[in-house]
């Protein structure tokens, strides 16, 4: 009987060690879940054809990027420095006013799919304060993504080169 329960043991064991995987991958989300949600930047950063470094949103970026289970996306990305606009009036900003804005900021939303194998969003615009991207499917590589934290690579921006974005997931608002 003894003998039975000592080799009973070990079958259980090496058993449970086998079914343990799957269950572990069963419980595993997928990118797609693990997206949704709201997260801010933390960095942005565009290489440029040369090799050149440049920080368009400048050391202390403000953004928000909100992927929905339907499959929405909204995305923000600004200065943190943006001038006000002297006249208090949207339809009347100075020349400098309207560039630094139109350069230092960018705004769009649309939908969204998910390839797992390949770790890529496709988002597709549907608006944006830049009408050029308006018709084109853009990738975004996933090179890191947990709970807290997502990073990813846009390798075609409009303008050339190679973008790198870091984001935390957004802390529950509270009242």
């Amino acid at each position: 009987m003894i003998i039975r329960k000592l080799i009973a043991l070990p079958a259980v064991i090496a058993f449970g060690l086998v079914l343990m995987p799957g269950a572990a991958q069963a419980q595993e989300k997928s990118i797609k879940e693990q997206l949704v949600g709201t997260w801010t930047l933390a960095s942005w950063v565009q290489t440029r054809p040369d090799g050149s470094k440049f920080d368009r949103f400048g050391a202390n970026p403000k953004g928000v990027n909100v992927f929905t289970a339907d499959g929405r996306f909204f995305l923000m990305f600004a200065r943190g420095d943006l001038p006000k606009i002297s006249s208090n009036n949207p339809m009347e900003p100075t020349p400098d006013e309207a560039k630094a804005i139109v350069t230092g900021a960018i705004a769009y939303f649309g939908t969204y799919t998910v390839d797992e194998p390949t770790k890529t969003v496709t988002v597709r615009i549907d608006s944006s304060t830049l009408p050029n991207q308006l018709g084109m499917e853009h990738k975004r590589t996933i090179t890191a993504l947990t709970n807290d934290e997502l990073r990813y690579t846009n390798a075609n921006p409009v303008n050339g080169g190679k973008i790198e974005a870091g984001f935390r997931r957004a802390t529950p608002a509270t009242n």
